[in-house]
């Protein structure tokens, strides 16, 4: 496993999903993204790391579409145009909300206080996935 830096992109596996996500077609990237995230969701007992990147990443790319949302990074980020994502907020939060919880092993790798800035990137995306007010929603009109 490669991992050079503490951002959603920043490791082989996301890059990985990220280039899987080039190759399929463009109706089912939706599809992949929602997979990576109930698959962690879904888990029961140990969550091994590399699903747990992948899922981080998906959540980066739906929290890209939100509003405050950073865009994904555009070295190990998807080149293709994804749909709209931001119906997977919820999944999204779930998803990191498993990945920061009891057995997980990427949270145990990044426990250290060597971890901290990954863990802060982590609750920002938890944060931008948080539903806005109602108040505060965008009109399509």
């Amino acid at each position: 496993m490669g991992t050079w830096d503490v951002g959603p992109f920043d490791n082989d596996t996301a890059a990985d999903f990220c280039g899987d996500l080039d190759e399929v077609a463009a109706g089912e990237r939706e599809g992949l993204v929602r997979g990576a995230l109930t698959r962690v969701i879904d888990t029961v007992g140990y969550l091994e790391a590399p699903e747990s990147e992948e899922a981080v990443a998906a959540a980066a790319l739906v929290a890209a579409q939100c509003p405050g949302g950073e865009p994904a990074d555009p070295v190990y980020g998807p080149e293709e145009l994804l749909p709209d994502l931001t119906g997977l907020r919820d999944l999204a939060r779930q998803a990191l909300g498993r990945v920061m919880t009891e057995p997980s092993d990427l949270m145990e790798l990044w426990a250290e206080p060597s971890g901290a800035s990954w863990r802060a990137n982590v609750r920002q995306l938890q944060n931008v996935l948080l539903p806005q007010p109602p108040g505060e929603q965008f009109s399509l009109i």
